[in-house]
């Protein structure tokens, strides 16, 4: 388990390194694979060797080797990050009971269904990890990185589904999404300034993603987003470093809290549900 996580791991650090790119060009409308990357000062082209995560950072002292204007320690941090998020994906995917509505094993204990998973999910990693930046960044959720996500997480859990015939995770996953989806859009009617539409969208996305584990899931998920940013503004304010009706990025809760359900929903809703007598 040790070596597979660490084999990923190190697969998300090179991620990582292009999730910089992305953070960087998607805001600008730029594409995220031509030109290659250079020098914001002095125009040089970033070679490979001083391209490899994290490493690179540290020999060049965080410096470019053209100009030596300094490089951002976001860069090597952004790399690390993945990388250990992707490491805690693939634990958590060799350790995970996979189970859809129906009851039945999502993976079925075949291996490529499980594989189907585990890429669905380090895709939708990937893809937190840039839309927490941007939206930290800009207060934008960018649709050219929330629409493919329907597209592509559908595809992957859809033919993990398939290939050992549990249609009802599929169905569930479809109600997940739908029901997160009207849930944010409620929301965003009801306090205009509270949700934006790239919020709604979002919401249909991670909604897909925790139904087709479970109900756990998906209501532990919806639930930890909201208390983390609630806690989160309530500290800002504690601090004097935002006032009431100050605009505050939901999309890094919303991916942090849907986190929270894949990795403990489980665990979450049983203690719960001891708790109050219901287990």
């Amino acid at each position: 388990m040790i070596v597979v996580a660490i084999v990923i791991g190190v697969f998300g650090s090179l991620i990582g390194s292009f999730l910089n790119v992305v953070v960087y060009r998607v805001p600008l409308k730029q594409s995220i694979v031509s030109p290659p990357s250079a020098c914001p000062r002095c125009g040089a082209l970033i070679r490979g060797y001083d391209n490899i995560p994290m490493l690179s950072w540290l020999l060049l002292r965080g410096r470019c080797r053209s100009c030596s204007a300094p490089i951002s320690r976001r860069y090597p941090l952004v790399e690390l990050g993945t990388a250990l998020f992707f490491a805690a994906v693939a634990w958590w995917w060799l350790g995970a009971d996979l189970v859809g509505a129906s009851g039945e094993s999502a993976s079925g204990g075949t291996f490529a269904a499980r594989i189907l998973v585990l890429v669905a999910f380090l895709y939708l990693a990937a893809v937190s990890v840039a839309l927490a930046l941007i939206d930290i960044d800009t207060h934008t959720l960018p649709n050219r990185l929330v629409l493919p996500s329907y597209i592509v997480g559908a595809a992957l859990l859809a033919a993990a589904g398939i290939v050992v015939g549990n249609f009802g995770a599929l169905i569930s996953a479809g109600i997940g999404c739908a029901a997160l989806f009207v849930l944010y859009a409620i929301l965003a009617i009801v306090r205009p300034g509270g949700m934006g539409l790239g919020d709604v969208k979002l919401a249909g996305v991670l909604g897909l993603f925790l139904e087709f584990l479970g109900w756990p899931q998906l209501v532990v998920g919806a639930f930890a987003a909201f208390l983390l940013g609630g806690l989160y503004a309530i500290a800002l304010l504690a601090l004097r470093r935002a006032k009431r009706g100050s605009g505050i990025p939901f999309g890094p809760w919303m991916l942090g809290g849907a986190w929270v359900g894949i990795f403990f929903g489980n665990i979450i809703m049983n203690g719960y549900l001891s708790l109050v007598g219901l287990a």
